[in-house]
């Protein structure tokens, strides 16, 4: 049913008179490709708000797997569709298949969320599932490394820049699943920013997740009021390869310069950031990783090696 759901939104938005002058003029606007829009598969959903809903049922799909793939709501024993009037990103699995779809409103409506996501169902795990993984995995193989983003046309601006090892976890923080998911092909990550600190903050627990399962974790951190796809856009591919390359910081001394930042030399703040520091530090689960980065965040926080060592200890 997604497969064949997926063929329609792509068919509408390539075939279609609205489909092209909404859904495929937006996507030119945003300067993607034609052959980033057959790749990852992109559609549109029509304005009619049961356009969909009939066509699936006239082709023998029953109405009980359209309302669980979430494809179609019911109201009032009527079915609707959940993408209408959209532009659409399905979400495939790690073996290429369609296991759900994310659609985005291209008008200013304001009673009505910018972006819809599939619900869970028996085949879409929202904590199981990359977007954009079935398309990186070779590329995360070759590159050792994996870059991470945060929505689905950062991962289509960054292959539009020639950088395919990357994927989305799509505005979730983090989960075990993603982490081992991307382990399975490489341990090296690098997640990408916008320049938002209060942001960056708030994904440091996942961010420590990450170390946990002994992953080497980088932070790269785009210029103010830059995403990864507004700068992919705005420069030539082989200036955001190297721009990302050049600014990739270590998490670890990343977090102590960040947080140390804010402590203005208040004692009690400072307390507080080292104590924070070895807590990550304690998760690093290889011995030798975790006396370096003591050795570098002693001399970044100005204090003894043994001190750390010793907090380090008793955790």
């Amino acid at each position: 049913l997604n497969l064949f759901a997926q063929q329609y939104f792509t068919k509408t938005l390539l075939e279609t008179d609205e489909g092209k002058a909404i859904g495929l003029s937006y996507f030119k606007e945003r300067g993607v490709r034609e052959d980033l829009v057959h790749k990852f598969q992109l559609g549109f959903s029509p304005e009619k708000r049961d356009a969909f809903s009939d066509y699936a049922t006239q082709h023998g799909y029953k109405k009980d797997y359209l309302i669980k793939t979430g494809l179609s709501v019911e109201k009032e024993n009527r079915l609707y569709d959940r993408f209408h009037a959209r532009v659409i990103f399905p979400i495939h699995s790690a073996s290429g298949r369609v296991i759900g779809f994310g659609g985005r409103i291209l008008g200013a409506d304001k009673n009505r969320p910018k972006y819809v996501n599939s619900p869970e169902s028996d085949i879409y795990n929202k904590s199981k599932t990359l977007y954009g993984i079935y398309f990186a995995k070779n590329a995360l193989i070759s590159n050792d490394n994996c870059f991470l983003v945060e929505g689905y046309t950062d991962v289509i601006s960054l292959h539009q820049a020639g950088i395919e090892n990357v994927v989305a976890s799509s505005g979730t923080s983090l989960t075990y699943d993603q982490v081992r998911m991307i382990q399975r092909y490489t341990s090296n990550i690098s997640i990408l920013y916008d320049g938002d600190p209060a942001g960056i903050k708030a994904s440091f627990r996942g961010i420590d997740m990450i170390v946990e399962q002994g992953m080497n974790v980088k932070i790269v951190l785009f210029p103010d009021g830059e995403d990864p796809d507004s700068y992919a856009r705005k420069h030539h591919p082989s200036e955001v390869e190297s721009f990302v390359t050049d600014n990739a910081a270590n998490f670890i001394l990343f977090k102590t310069r960040l947080l140390l930042g804010e402590t203005q030399n208040d004692p009690i703040k400072k307390a507080a950031l080292i104590k924070e520091i070895v807590n990550t530090i304690a998760l690093i689960p290889d011995g030798i990783s975790r006396s370096l980065y003591v050795k570098e965040c002693s001399v970044l926080m100005t204090i003894s090696e043994q001190v750390l060592m010793s907090e380090l200890n008793k955790i």
